[in-house]
């Protein structure tokens, strides 16, 4: 679908970094035009740049070309990655699963979590959280289209988990999170993304958090779908391929 991420980058670093700057380009016109479409504004949608087995050089070219926002699927490798790059102020985000042993350091690397996807996740993280002093900002996981092989709550669950993270002191849930299944068009993720807008919209009616109900962040849209997601109301699309480039296959 995207010219340039289906084969990967040269490895020459002048013609990485040039292919890297053209398929910015490209993602930013694209998000741009389906933001006119569904009404809204270009700022209102946040670009989380994947990085999972992205190496620390590329992400440089990519902070360098306005990408600060980085969406890692790994504790262990977001943690080397930001030993290499300490000196850049990236904003680091989970977006995979995340194992309940590994909240401490979670709490630690990440401004915030997108995958918190039960009630034992958000309690670990919560408390976590409280011992290190800080309130982190969380999104809840739905596993919309209710796939065996996905993290995720099944739909059915959202609102318990949705009123265990409204409880948790030291969490501040800011919205859902989901991954639309692999489909041959992106128009067919669609009804996927509008039936987490609508679960949000329950959510804020159900299990409000701050004055206007909260649960506004709509983390949906990957780089074959991501449009759709607009359209439909993401307001943060994650994207790795399209950005930076089919991954080596080993």
């Amino acid at each position: 679908m995207i010219g340039e991420s289906t084969t990967p980058m040269a490895k020459r670093p002048g013609e990485e970094t040039a292919a890297l700057a053209a398929n910015a380009a490209a993602l930013q016109q694209r998000m741009a035009d389906a933001a006119a479409r569904s009404g809204r504004a270009p700022e209102d949608i946040t670009l989380v740049a994947v990085s999972k087995t992205v190496p620390p050089a590329r992400l440089r070219a990519a902070f360098a070309l306005g990408f600060h926002i980085f969406g890692e699927n790994r504790v262990q490798e977001a943690q080397e990655k930001q030993s290499a790059l300490d000196d850049l102020a990236i904003r680091w985000e989970l977006i995979g699963h995340l194992q309940t042993n590994k909240a401490v350091r979670a709490v630690r690397l990440f401004a915030r979590v997108q995958s918190v996807d039960s009630v034992r996740v958000a309690e670990a993280l919560d408390a976590r959280a409280a011992e290190a002093g800080r309130i982190l900002p969380v999104l809840l996981e739905v596993n919309v289209a209710e796939e065996p092989n996905k993290t995720g709550a099944l739909p059915a669950d959202v609102p318990q988990v949705a009123t265990a993270l409204a409880r948790c002191d030291h969490l501040r849930p800011e919205g859902l999170m989901t991954v639309a299944p692999l489909v041959a068009r992106a128009e067919e993720a669609r009804p996927v993304f509008r039936r987490l807008r609508l679960l949000a919209d329950r959510l804020r009616e159900t299990a409000p958090c701050g004055a206007d109900g909260g649960w506004r962040q709509l983390s949906m849209g990957m780089s074959d779908d991501f449009e759709v997601a607009i359209e439909e109301g993401a307001t943060i699309v994650r994207l790795g391929r399209a950005l930076f480039g089919a991954r080596p296959l080993a």
